[in-house]
């Protein structure tokens, strides 16, 4: 749902009612991942999509009986399906949908609650988890956050839900299971992702663009004004600031969902930078420069008292190995090793 939060609202603002389709489990080479969602107004109205066009057409048709009878169905297709087939699924892969009436249209006055508290979270980016039971007829939903509260309940099934529904969240990973018989869709909600940028430098110019395209918000900091100007990004950064790294960063939300890349080779402001950053949760630290440059700040670091574990931290120069020359292609490959990372995170 979090890819059309904003579609949707023009339609709780009406009060008007629309269902939800969500993909919670595929196969092959599907063409949406877990999570992706589409939603439908019984005027026909659609935002959003759970297979690039090829299924479309029959889940907006039970997304229509759903609104008529307020009964969720789990909706599988697949290659082997010969409905699948007439809709067009050809694509070799096989998907399961889960459609169900808004919970903001239920009667359920806890129901109302738990969507209430995701929209509010998502709102004000906090992380979430949003656990579905895919019975039609015990369905319920129960919202749980990362290292905080539990709303809703599953019974004698919310702890093994509720350590589920945590690991889900560390591994960044929406999924179906099955816990004593029944089904149910773990789907993480995490914060919007953040790219740092210390220095506007001319591979800051590129590297914002990518890191938009790929949805991270984008912070670029340099307190050299003559480089942190807007008209230098054709693709605008969410927020361009010029000051001292150690000035800004204590007041920016540093978390597990930050990524931060150092491109300015100058001591006086990546080290405070990386002095900072050293000491957070940030999930990548990309520093650029030559081994020779790199070589010499770890030293700094290792004389400033952080052990070699920290420093190793850093990912110097910067960016996977592409024999990349040009500011577009150093960017690129910076941009690359964020995504590995984000790709590989909760990995051991």
């Amino acid at each position: 749902m979090q890819d059309i939060f904003n579609d949707i609202q023009p339609w709780l603002r009406a009060n008007k009612p629309f269902a939800v389709a969500t993909v919670t489990r595929t196969w092959g080479s599907a063409p949406r991942k877990e999570g992706s969602a589409m939603a439908v107004t019984a005027d026909m109205e659609v935002v959003g999509s759970v297979s690039g066009g090829c299924i479309e057409g029959a889940v907006i048709e039970e997304a229509q009986n759903v609104l008529k009878d307020s009964i969720p169905r789990l909706l599988t297709f697949g290659v082997s399906d010969e409905t699948a087939w007439s809709v067009g699924l050809t694509c070799g892969g096989k998907v399961s949908v889960f459609v169900e009436k808004h919970p903001a249209f239920s009667d359920n006055l806890v129901e109302q609650g738990i969507w209430q508290a995701l929209e509010t979270a998502l709102r004000q980016n906090f992380p979430v988890v949003l656990v579905t039971r895919l019975n039609p007829v015990r369905y319920r939903h129960m919202l749980v956050y990362p290292e905080g509260p539990i709303i809703g309940d599953f019974g004698d099934l919310s702890d093994a839900l509720i350590r589920q529904a945590r690991l889900a969240y560390k591994l960044r990973r929406s999924e179906q299971i099955d816990i004593s018989g029944e089904a149910f869709f773990i789907q993480v909600f995490p914060r919007k992702e953040r790219l740092v940028v210390v220095g506007a430098a001319h591979i800051s110019v590129p590297l914002v663009q990518f890191a938009k395209q790929l949805q991270f918000e984008v912070v670029v900091i340099d307190p050299r004004s003559i480089f942190a100007t807007t008209e230098r990004f054709p693709v605008p950064p969410d927020q361009l600031i010029t000051d001292w790294p150690q000035e800004v960063l204590p007041g920016l939300d540093i978390n597990e969902d930050t990524y931060a890349v150092l491109l300015t080779h100058d001591p006086k402001i990546d080290d405070p930078a990386l002095h900072f950053l050293l000491n957070s949760p940030v999930a990548y630290i990309g520093a650029l420069g030559s081994r020779k440059t790199h070589a010499k700040r770890c030293k700094r670091l290792q004389e400033a008292g952080f052990p070699e574990e920290a420093i190793r931290r850093i990912q110097g120069p910067a960016g996977l190995d592409i024999n990349a020359l040009t500011p577009q292609e150093i960017a690129l490959s910076i941009m690359a090793e964020v995504v590995q990372t984000r790709r590989h995170r909760g990995e051991a």
